[in-house]
C-alpha cells in the first residue's frame, strides 16, 4: 500500500506541473505559492526514488525452502506487481481527469477574484455604471413575452418583472422599463409588478427577468460565458495558461455588455438522482438544463405544473429552491473523428487519461431514423470472421442482429470478434459497455489495442457504478456519433453491450418520475424505447451517401428464456437473432451457437455467392445430427447411413468451433466448409480436426493464394470453380 500512496503522490504533484507549469503558478496563486513550491520540491524529491524491482524467486532458494512457502513468497509478489500495473490502469485516468478539474477551477477563481477588484476601482465602476443606459435599451428593444407567458397569463392577470442591478438604478431607466413592460402586458390584455433589486455579486450592468426569461447583460453572466468556453480549452503546458490569462484580462479590461437571454427555473424537490422543477414553461422533452451548483440533467417528463429531470453529476449537489436554467440545446454528444481510438463516457467525455478531446461538431443522442424511402436493401456482407455466424446466420451492413443468451456464453466475445474483424475494411466500430464492469472494459480496450483495433474504435464505457441517467443516454449517445459517419458516407458497427441492463435503468427512472407501471414493472414505451433506437440502424440509399449503421445489440437472458418480457421485445425489433446456449458452452462449443433457434432475416443477400452455395444445406445437416446425437443417447442399433451422417456431423460441428480473437478471412471459411461438407475430412480423427483446419489455411494461404482469390471475388460456384477447388484439396489430403 505505501509503494500505490508513492506513485499516487508523484502521479498528482507532476500532473500539477504539466497542467499549469511553474511559473504561471508562482504568477498566478499569489498567497498560496509557499505551499505550492514546497509541494513542487517534493514532486521532484519522489521522482528521483526508484520503483522497487521484484526479484524472481532463483533456484537456489527454491532448494533451500519448501515449496509451499517459495510458491506462497511467489504469489504474493506477484499480486503486488498486477495491483500496481491494476492501480496505473484504473485510476490514473480519475486523478488526471480530477487534476485538469482543480486546475481549471483554481484558474478561474484567481481570474474572477482579480476581475472583482478591477471593477471595485472607482473609474472602472463608472465606466460600467454609464452603460446602464445602454443596457436598458438594448433589453428593452429584445423584450418578448413567449408562449410559456401567455399559457401563464391565461391562469393569473399579473406577470412579474424584475429588474436587478449590481449598483443603484436611476429612476429614468427604471420608469422606462416600467413603462415598456407594462405596455407590453397591455397589448395582450395583462398587468404587470415591477420589483427592483440591487445585487453586488452581479459586479456590474444589470438583468430583466419578465416570467422565466432573463435578459442578461451583467459581467457575472460574462464570466460565467468566459468559464464555460475555458472548459472547451485544452490546459497543457505553461503558454495555454499564459494565453487564457492575456485573454482574460484583456476582456476585462475592455468589457461592454452583451445581452444574453435565458430562462431561469426553480427545483421543487431532488432525490436518487431525478429532480422535480417549475417553471421553464417553454422547456422542451430532452432539453438540457444547468442547476446553480454547476450539474447538469435532462428533461425527461414534462407536466402540467411540473417538470421531471433526469441528473447527470451528483445530486447531492442540488438544493432544493435553487435555480435552474435552460442551457437552449437539446442533449447532445461529440462527434467525428476525434473520437475514434478513445474511450468517453455517455456525455462524450473522455475518460481514457488521454487528455483533451478536439472535437468539432456536436449531434442530439435523439434523432428520428431514416425513413423507409431514404434506405437501401441490405445486401453488403458485413464479415464476422466467426465461421458459424458467415456461414449460417450472415449480418449485412445496415442489419440489426440480436445476440442473445445466459450470463457467461460468450455474447460479448462475439461482438469483441466482429470488431476485431473489421480491421483494414473501412468499418468504423463503436462498443457500448452498459452497466459493465470497469475492469471488463479495460480488458476489452487492451485486447483491441493489442489486435491494432483502437485505431478505428470508440468505446463509450458506463460502468455499472454509473448513475441510472447515465445508463439510460449511453446507447443513445453511440448512435449518435455512428450516424454522423453514416451520413458522411461511411460503414459503421455499433455494439450495445448489453440492452438488459439499459432497460433496467430506464425503469428506475421511470419508477422514480412516478410513470405508471406495467409488467415486470417496465413503463409501457419500454418497447418504443429500444424500437426507436435500434431503428436508426439502416443502409442509406445512394442518393444520401449510401453509408451504413450495423447494430448488434446484446440481451441477457435467464435460464435461456427468450420469451420474457423484454427479450420478445428486442427479437421483435431485429432482423434475427443469434442465440447462445448455455447447454452447448458447457459441452465445449464455442461460439455456442443453437442452429435451431438463430436466424438471419437478411439471409443469403448479406453473403458472398461461394459461400452462400457452399452454406446452403449446412444449416439442414447440423440440426440432422443434433437430433440423432440426442437420439444415440439411448443406445439404439444404427445402420451404416445414420452412422456415416454421425461421423459427418462431428467433423462439421467441430469444423465450427473457434477460439476468441482468431477472425478468420471469408475464402477460408469457405474453403473449410466446402472440404469438410464435400467429405474431404472423413478419414480425419475428430481430435485432429483443430490440425486439420489450421493446415488448410496455411496450405491455401501459402500455395494456393490465387485460388483463394477466386473463392472470394467469384460470382458462382460453378463447375470450373469446384474442378480447382477438388484438386487444390486433393493435394492437400495427400500430404496431410
Amino acid at each position: 500500500m505505501e509503494i500505490q500512496y508513492v506513485i499516487i503522490n508523484f502521479i498528482i504533484l507532476v500532473a500539477i506541473v504539466v497542467l499549469a507549469g511553474r511559473k504561471t503558478i508562482k504568477r498566478i496563486f499569489g498567497g498560496r505559492l509557499e505551499k505550492i513550491n514546497k509541494a513542487l520540491d517534493e514532486a521532484e524529491e519522489i521522482e528521483k526514488l526508484e520503483m522497487p524491482v521484484f526479484e524472481p524467486v532463483s533456484q537456489e532458494i527454491i532448494e533451500d525452502t519448501d515449496t509451499e512457502e517459495v510458491l506462497k513468497a511467489k504469489a504474493s509478489v506477484e499480486e503486488k506487481i498486477n495491483s500496481i500495473k491494476a492501480f496505473g490502469e484504473r485510476e490514473y485516468s480519475e486523478i488526471h481527469r480530477q487534476m485538469i478539474e482543480d486546475a481549471r477551477k483554481e484558474l478561474f477563481s484567481v481570474m474572477k477574484e482579480n476581475v472583482v477588484k478591477l471593477f471595485s476601482y472607482e473609474k472602472y465602476a463608472k465606466e460600467i455604471k454609464a452603460l446602464d443606459a445602454q443596457v436598458v435599451d438594448t433589453i428593452l428593444a429584445d423584450i418578448r413575452l413567449t408562449d410559456g407567458d401567455m399559457s401563464y397569463l391565461k391562469h393569473h392577470d399579473v406577470l412579474y418583472v424584475t429588474v436587478t442591478s449590481a449598483f443603484p438604478l436611476e429612476k429614468e431607466l427604471v420608469d422606462k422599463i416600467d413603462k415598456a413592460t407594462t405596455e407590453l402586458l397591455d397589448s395582450v390584455g395583462g398587468k404587470t409588478s415591477l420589483w427592483v433589486l440591487e445585487d453586488n455579486t452581479l459586479i456590474g450592468g444589470l438583468k430583466l427577468r419578465i416570467g422565466d426569461t432573463v435578459y442578461d447583460g451583467t459581467v457575472s453572466e460574462e464570466l460565467y460565458h468566459f468559464e464555460k468556453n475555458m472548459n472547451h480549452e485544452p490546459i497543457m503546458d505553461d503558454d495555454t495558461v499564459s494565453l487564457l490569462i492575456q485573454e482574460f484580462t484583456q476582456k476585462a479590461e475592455e468589457f461592454r455588455p452583451k445581452i444574453h437571454k435565458y430562462q431561469l427555473g426553480r427545483v421543487i424537490s431532488v432525490s436518487d438522482g431525478i429532480c422535480w422543477m417549475d417553471g421553464l414553461a417553454d422547456i422542451m422533452y430532452g432539453e438540457v438544463v444547468e442547476f446553480e451548483c454547476g450539474e447538469k440533467g435532462m428533461v425527461l417528463d414534462i407536466q402540467q405544473n411540473r417538470i421531471g429531470c433526469v441528473i447527470f453529476g451528483e445530486f447531492a449537489h442540488i438544493e432544493s429552491y435553487s435555480r435552474v436554467r435552460r442551457v437552449g440545446r437539446i442533449a447532445s454528444v461529440p462527434v467525428g473523428d476525434a473520437l475514434l481510438g478513445r474511450v468517453v463516457d455517455a456525455l462524450g467525455k473522455p475518460i481514457d487519461a488521454m487528455g483533451y478531446l478536439p472535437y468539432e461538431k456536436r449531434r442530439p443522442i435523439e434523432f428520428k431514423a431514416p425513413a423507409i424511402l431514404d434506405r437501401a436493401p441490405v445486401n453488403s456482407p458485413l464479415h464476422t470472421g466467426i465461421k458459424a455466424i458467415d456461414a449460417l446466420v450472415p449480418i449485412g451492413k445496415g442489419q440489426r442482429e440480436l445476440i442473445i443468451g445466459d450470463r457467461q456464453t460468450g455474447k460479448t466475445a462475439i461482438a469483441i470478434d466482429t470488431i476485431i474483424n473489421q480491421k483494414g475494411k473501412n468499418t468504423i466500430c463503436i462498443y457500448v459497455a452498459i452497466g459493465q464492469k470497469e475492469t471488463l472494459v479495460a480488458e476489452i480496450k487492451e485486447k483491441l489495442q493489442a489486435k491494432g483495433a483502437m485505431d478505428y474504435t470508440t468505446i463509450i464505457a458506463v460502468p455499472a457504478s454509473a448513475s441510472a441517467a447515465l445508463q439510460y443516454i449511453a446507447p443513445f449517445s453511440g448512435a449518435a456519433m455512428a450516424e454522423h459517419f453514416m451520413y458522411e458516407g461511411k460503414d459503421v458497427l455499433i455494439v450495445y453491450d448489453d440492452l438488459s441492463k439499459h432497460a433496467v435503468a430506464y425503469r428506475e427512472l421511470s419508477l422514480l418520475l412516478h410513470r405508471p407501471s406495467g409488467r415486470e414493472a417496465y413503463p409501457g414505451d419500454i418497447f418504443y424505447l429500444h424500437s426507436r433506437l435500434l431503428e436508426r440502424a439502416a443502409h442509406l440509399s445512394d442518393e444520401l451517401g449510401g453509408g451504413s449503421i450495423t447494430a448488434l445489440p446484446i440481451i441477457e437472458t435467464l435460464a435461456g428464456d427468450i420469451s420474457a418480457y423484454i427479450p420478445t421485445n428486442v427479437i421483435s425489433i431485429t432482423d434475427g437473432q443469434i442465440f447462445l446456449d448455455a447447454e452447448l458452452f458447457n459441452e465445449g462449443q464455442r461460439p455456442a451457437i443453437n442452429v435451431g433457434l438463430s436466424v438471419s432475416r437478411v439471409g443469403g443477400a448479406a453473403q458472398s455467392p461461394v459461400m452462400k452455395k457452399v452454406s446452403a444445406s449446412l444449416r439442414t445437416r447440423l440440426a440432422q445430427y443434433r437430433e440423432l446425437a440426442e437420439f444415440m443417447q439411448f443406445g439404439s442399433d444404427i445402420d451404416d447411413a445414420t452412422k456415416a451422417t454421425l461421423e459427418a456431423g462431428k467433423r462439421l460441428t467441430e469444423a465450427l468451433k473457434q477460439g476468441r480473437y482468431s477472425p478468420i478471412a471469408d475464402e477460408l471459411q469457405t474453403v473449410l466448409i466446402y472440404a469438410v461438407s464435400e467429405g474431404y475430412a472423413k478419414n480425419v480423427e475428430v481430435k485432429d480436426m483443430e490440425r486439420f483446419e489450421k493446415e488448410l489455411y496455411r496450405f491455401f494461404e501459402a500455395e494456393k493464394a490465387e485460388l483463394s482469390f477466386k473463392v472470394k471475388s467469384a460470382k458462382k460456384l460453378d463447375d470450373t470453380l469446384k474442378t480447382e477447388l477438388n484438386k487444390a484439396l486433393d493435394e492437400f489430403i495427400e500430404r496431410f
